[in-house]
């Protein structure tokens, strides 16, 4: 299999180690979930998941909550809830989400607030290495003394610092030594919650979460990390710098894969902006199935933009697939050449997901299927559609 990984920006052979595979996914801050371009990222995760199984290859695969962070805790605020109540709520619905999306379980999924001990255990490493500093109460890491922050990005620190800001960095905070140091530990605030600490009662920052996560349930080399490409900067540059200097192994993760972003209305989809199409709403008009096919029309690594009609043009494939899938079978054999459409769908799956000509297998097969005599024994060959619809985590349900 061969996949893009996003640290040498390059497609490379991606090998098994002792038959396992871990994956880590950086999933949702639980404050309003969950929109398509949340569907399209972590449903390329479990497209990925559900391929290497169906080779046989043991899989490990964990995604991350973050339930404590500031937009929960200002988004709790707006809508006078406790951060705990809501946090808690946007994570059942998520969940439900994927679930009426039909995407795999996560073997761990990880909440932020659970693995404090872990992060505390992590950032007191990184201060006796000299690498992080204690003021006021907070703890930073000194992004100038790592020599190798950078390599994922491929960013300069003048490039970094305008994201960062972007992306939650507060450079006016007048603790640091810099304005691109991050948060390790916040000293708690008013109004706040808070966990003790040696450096006094405060919360983690964002990226130490999912270092301590990570580690903590794939070991000190993950295989695949991934999440949406908006997290290359910061996120998953400090997530690096964390883990590598605390532990002294190198690389964190042998491959990173980011997700492209999906556009609607001109503009990305996101939370902050609000022009979000919400799974659930989708899910009142449309199957999973239909979703999944729209969705995975496009390469993981394109940009593309959500336009409500193309939906109605996929709900009609589904409906074929599911027609199919489901069509009388009778005594006479077939002549429809199973092992090409086999080969030529996994050689696509293993091309870097290319999950767009995966899926036009799909719809050929099906196409043949109805198109054969009324008589022919489809058994077979219908098995062999609902396997290979099985890796998009489709159903093939018979849809009226």
């Amino acid at each position: 299999m061969r996949l893009y990984n996003s640290k040498s920006r390059s497609v490379e052979d991606f090998t098994v180690r002792d038959g396992h595979v871990g994956i880590y996914v950086c999933g949702v801050t639980p404050y309003d979930t969950t929109h398509s371009g949340h569907a399209f990222t972590f449903l390329t995760f479990d497209i990925l998941v559900r391929y290497l199984r169906h080779m046989g290859i043991d899989v490990t695969y964990v995604q991350n909550v973050t339930d404590i962070d500031d937009d929960i805790l200002r988004k709790a605020r707006e809508v006078g809830m406790n951060w705990r109540e809501l946090a808690d709520q946007e994570i059942r619905k998520f969940l439900q989400d994927m679930r009426d999306l039909h995407a795999v379980p996560f073997d761990h999924y990880t909440a932020a607030t659970d693995h404090v001990t872990e992060m505390q255990d992590i950032i007191a490493r990184l201060i006796s290495k000299g690498l992080a500093y204690v003021v006021n109460g907070s703890v930073y890491f000194e992004v100038r003394k790592d020599p190798g922050f950078g390599k994922l990005s491929q960013l300069d620190l003048g490039e970094m610092l305008p994201i960062a800001n972007e992306r939650g960095n507060n450079p006016d905070d007048p603790n640091k030594r810099d304005p691109l140091d991050f948060v390790l530990w916040q000293a708690g605030a008013p109004g706040e919650p808070t966990w003790e600490s040696p450096w006094g009662p405060g919360r983690p920052g964002w990226h130490i979460e999912c270092t301590a996560m990570a580690t903590k349930y794939l070991g000190q080399t993950i295989d695949i990390h991934g999440g949406g490409e908006d997290l290359i900067f910061p996120h998953h540059e400090c997530e690096i710098a964390q883990a590598e200097n605390a532990t002294g192994v190198e690389p964190f993760a042998r491959f990173w894969i980011h997700v492209a972003m999906v556009n609607y209305q001109d503009e990305k989809m996101s939370k902050s902006l609000g022009n979000l199409v919400l799974a659930h709403e989708l899910l009142k008009s449309y199957s999973a199935d239909a979703i999944r096919l729209y969705l995975f029309s496009h390469h993981y690594r394109t940009v593309w933009e959500f336009f409500n009609e193309e939906m109605e043009y996929w709900n009609k494939v589904s409906k074929t697939l599911g027609a199919a899938r489901h069509r009388e079978t009778g005594p006479s054999p077939d002549s429809i050449d199973l092992d090409c459409y086999r080969s030529s769908f996994i050689r696509s799956i293993e091309n870097d997901l290319d999950t767009p000509a995966a899926i036009q297998q799909l719809v050929h097969l099906g196409d043949d299927i109805l198109a054969a005599p009324k008589d022919t024994d489809l058994t077979k060959t219908q098995a062999c559609l609902e396997e290979l619809a099985g890796i998009i985590g489709l159903t093939l349900e018979n849809q009226v």
